[in-house]
């Protein structure tokens, strides 16, 4: 039997610790080879947003950093 990708049900998909219990305000993310898929938790058979590995590293340290991350150029 060949190898498939795997579908998007089976990727491991988290939400940040910051979602709480509000469940109608969170978007999920999982870690994929060339960076990172984003998509809206109430509606996980929907649209996805694909982010290069560079720019979600960006995102997250101006998160840390609490200040908007600025984009870099190349």
């Amino acid at each position: 039997m060949p190898a498939r990708s795997p579908a998007r049900d089976e990727r491991t998909w988290f939400k940040s610790s910051y979602s709480g219990a509000n469940a109608t305000e969170c978007v999920e993310c999982a870690h994929v080879a060339h960076g990172v898929l984003i998509r809206d938790s109430k509606d996980a058979a929907g649209s996805v947003v694909s982010v290069e590995a560079s720019a979600w590293r960006c995102f997250v340290g101006g998160l840390r950093r609490k200040q908007p991350a600025m984009p870099h150029s190349r």
